[in-house]
C-alpha cells in the first residue's frame, strides 16, 4: 500500500515538476527570447558613425549630416534601421539623423541587456548634444525602442518624442504573449515605459496600429491614461505592428510633428 501511495504522490507531481522546471527554463533563457538582434547583423565596414561606452563599440549611422535639428531613433527588436535612411532623409531634411543599434544588434558590439542598452541611449543622447550644441533633438522610437525613447526623455531634455507602437510595460506585454507563466515575476528587463513617462510634459506623438499582434491594444491604453497630459494620438487601424510605418499617413504625421515649432 504504501509503494501504491508514493507512486501516486509521484505521479501527482509531475505536473508541478514539469511546470517548474519550464519556468526555470523561461528564466534562464529569457534574454533569448526577449531581444532578436539575428537579423540586424551588419558589417561596421558598412557604418559611419561610432560612439565607445565603457569599451563596447556602438556603430551605426548619419543622415543629412550637418542639419541644424538632430533626430535620434530608436528601432525595434528586429529591425534593420539603416533601411530607414532614405525615408527619414526625406521626412526630415533640417535634421541631422542619428541611427545607432542597441549593443549586440546591427554592427555594435556587446550584448543587450535593459541597463546597458537605457544607458547607452543616454550617452548617444550626450553624444549629440555635444557634437549640435543648442540643436532641438527630437526623440523617436519604435516598439521596444519607444521604451528607450521614453527613458532618455525622463532623463535628458528631449525637444519632442514620438513613440511608435509603444506599451505600457515589457512585464505586461510578455505575460500577454505567455498567460500560463508568471512572466511578471521571472522577467528581468521590465522596460517599464509608464513609469518613465510619468513626469514627462513635453510634446508627445502616439502611433498605434489597430492590427498589432505583438503590443496588445490594451497595454497601449494603459500607457496613454498613465501619462501627465494627452499627447497627439495617430491611429492606424488597418496597420499591424510591422506594417505601420508604411501606411502614408504616418509618414507625413511624423514629419509634420518633427518640423513643426
Amino acid at each position: 500500500m504504501n509503494r501504491k501511495k508514493t507512486l501516486a504522490a509521484a505521479l501527482a507531481a509531475l505536473p508541478v515538476l514539469a511546470y517548474a522546471g519550464m519556468c526555470g527554463w523561461m528564466y534562464a533563457k529569457q534574454r533569448d527570447l526577449l531581444y532578436l538582434p539575428q537579423d540586424t547583423r551588419a558589417d561596421v565596414k558598412q557604418t559611419d558613425f561610432g560612439i565607445a561606452r565603457n569599451g563596447v563599440m556602438l556603430n551605426g549611422w548619419l543622415v543629412n549630416i550637418g542639419q541644424p535639428g538632430a533626430v535620434v531613433y530608436f528601432g525595434g527588436n528586429a529591425e534593420r534601421i539603416e533601411d530607414r535612411r532614405q525615408q527619414f532623409g526625406r521626412w526630415f531634411p533640417h535634421s541631422s539623423i542619428y541611427l545607432v543599434p542597441y549593443r549586440g544588434y546591427g554592427a555594435s558590439e556587446g550584448t543587450p541587456t535593459e541597463a546597458d542598452i537605457l544607458e547607452d541611449a543616454l550617452y548617444v543622447f550626450d553624444q549629440v548634444q555635444a557634437r549640435q550644441p543648442g540643436a532641438r533633438i527630437v526623440v523617436i522610437g519604435r516598439s521596444l525602442g519607444s521604451a528607450v525613447a521614453s527613458y532618455v526623455a525622463s532623463k535628458r531634455p528631449v525637444a519632442k518624442l514620438v513613440l511608435v507602437t509603444p506599451f505600457d510595460s515589457m512585464a505586461n506585454v510578455a505575460q500577454s504573449h505567455y498567460p500560463w507563466l508568471p512572466v511578471r515575476w521571472l522577467l528581468q528587463d521590465r522596460y517599464d515605459e509608464a513609469a518613465y513617462l510619468a513626469k514627462y510634459n513635453g510634446p508627445l506623438l502616439v502611433v498605434r496600429a489597430g492590427r498589432d499582434d505583438v503590443v496588445p491594444p490594451a497595454s497601449t491604453d494603459r500607457l496613454l491614461a498613465a501619462l501627465p497630459k494627452p499627447p497627439q494620438v495617430l491611429d492606424l487601424p488597418h496597420a499591424d505592428h510591422s506594417s505601420v510605418a508604411n501606411d502614408p499617413a504616418y509618414a507625413k504625421a511624423i514629419s509634420n510633428f518633427v518640423s513643426s515649432p
